[in-house]
């Protein structure tokens, strides 16, 4: 299997989808244990939700489950939020903190090399790849990197998650105007609630890529899943639910782009 796919535009928009893949070997998948099978901290349904929203926008999306390896973590294994309940490289638990693999089935050290080198590599040396060349092309590239989660994790943070969840290292890793355009949009969304850089900062991904100095600008969206699909299993996607959530992702996709056209970043 491939470990990612590309669909190659010209806009100045790259769309970033680490955790859509349900791929997983046969030698990984039957040492999954049934929970772990159930593969419920995937980011169902993140392509269809935001297929067709922006013309031209590259894609960039791993095939592989983030069970396998997460691409949205850091190689060396460090946290990305140290102090808080999160999950590993190759995680051994899901989100609500119960293991996820057979006892003794957990990859080692040099399994974790290896798909790192088989998988979470080839990811990003295609996303590297696709913002050198809508640079070269535009002068600037713009990574939206694209992520959902259930609505309420006990595990991993209190309470109920806003609708949209914007990370951006703290204004690190974007130009401020692009995280006040999110901020400008989502503010008008009625009966939806968003957050800037609160439980969810960006991941590995974002605080990577983000070198504004550079003109390269990376911005993470988390959607609590209530906005748009069923949370528990079959996991199915809600058409009239998420049509009125891509309604400002849309919004918001086409005002980052405008930025970038009218050299306003």
């Amino acid at each position: 299997m491939s470990p990612v796919e590309i669909d190659e535009g010209t806009s100045p928009v790259i769309l970033g989808m680490p955790h859509t893949g349900t791929r997983l070997p046969a030698s990984a998948l039957e040492r999954l244990n049934d929970r772990g099978r159930v593969l419920a901290d995937t980011d169902w349904h993140i392509d269809r939700l935001y297929a067709d929203l922006l013309p031209g926008a590259t894609t960039v999306r791993a095939t592989f489950h983030r069970y396998l390896i997460d691409a949205n973590r850091d190689p060396s294994g460090t946290s990305l939020y140290p102090g808080q309940n999160t999950t590993g490289l190759c995680p051994t638990t899901d989100f609500d903190g119960a293991p996820i693999w057979h006892d003794g089935a957990e990859p080692g050290s040099d399994e974790i090399a290896a798909r790192c080198e088989s998988y979470h590599a080839p990811y990003h040396a295609a996303l590297a790849g696709q913002i050198a060349r809508i640079k070269q092309a535009h002068g600037l590239a713009i990574l939206y990197d694209c992520h959902s989660i259930r609505a309420e994790v006990p595990y991993l943070f209190e309470g109920v998650l806003p609708d949209f969840n914007i990370g951006t290292n703290d204004g690190k890793s974007c130009a401020a105007e692009l995280e006040a355009a999110s901020v400008e949009i989502l503010s008008g969304a009625t009966g939806y609630t968003h957050v800037v850089n609160g439980r969810f900062k960006g991941g590995w991904t974002t605080r990577r890529y983000g070198r504004p100095q550079d003109r390269v600008h990376a911005f993470q969206m988390e959607i609590a899943q209530s906005t748009y699909m069923l949370e528990e299993p079959p996991w199915s996607y809600q058409a009239a639910r998420a049509e009125q959530t891509r309604v400002h992702l849309k919004e918001l996709l086409a005002r980052f782009e405008l930025l970038a056209r009218t050299g306003a970043l």
